[in-house]
């Protein structure tokens, strides 16, 4: 299970629905894998503001992730660079940046993180978003303590009849 997935999932107990402590979900026992993937920052821009910053930060503090920012990021300026097919021996290492990658570069420098900051940071939540899964172990509720099981990087989610 992607630790990105963790950002989204909360209590299935009928009496937590509407308790706070009942998100996020706190990992115990878990054992993780790091799995490398193709960098996409494009889908980083895109999933930050759809993620609880400070539910993020928890969990990722729970797994010996320490160093996310305090405060959310702001990546809508966030730069995609796009190879230009100039000459057949280019390839994506030699790539040009076009007119409207340079300007959105311009606008993206400008904000409060350096260029080379943010990049890092990007490769950093892509590191943690996508490449962290948790193969084994547990998520609790805050709320009522109830343990959902991870086997093989599958959370259960099914409840006792008692529990519905």
């Amino acid at each position: 299970m992607k630790l990105l997935t963790a950002n989204f999932l909360t209590c299935a107990v009928k009496a937590c629905k509407t308790q706070p402590a009942s998100f996020p979900l706190h990992f115990r026992d878990a054992e993780l894998e790091q799995v490398e993937m193709d960098f996409n920052p494009a889908f980083v821009r895109n999933i930050m503001p759809r993620l609880d910053w400070d539910a993020l930060r928890m969990t990722a503090a729970e797994l010996g992730f320490t160093n996310l920012p305090e405060l959310k990021p702001e990546f809508a300026t966030l730069p995609t660079i796009v190879p230009t097919t100039q000459d057949a021996d280019s390839n994506e290492d030699d790539a040009e940046m076009t007119d409207a990658t340079a300007g959105a570069l311009d606008t993206f420098a400008a904000a409060s993180l350096s260029l080379e900051e943010q990049d890092k940071l990007v490769h950093r939540l892509h590191e943690i978003l996508l490449e962290t899964n948790v193969t084994e172990g547990k998520m609790v509720c805050g709320n009522c303590g109830h343990e959902y099981q991870i086997k093989e990087g599958i959370a259960n989610f099914l409840l006792p009849s008692h529990l519905v």
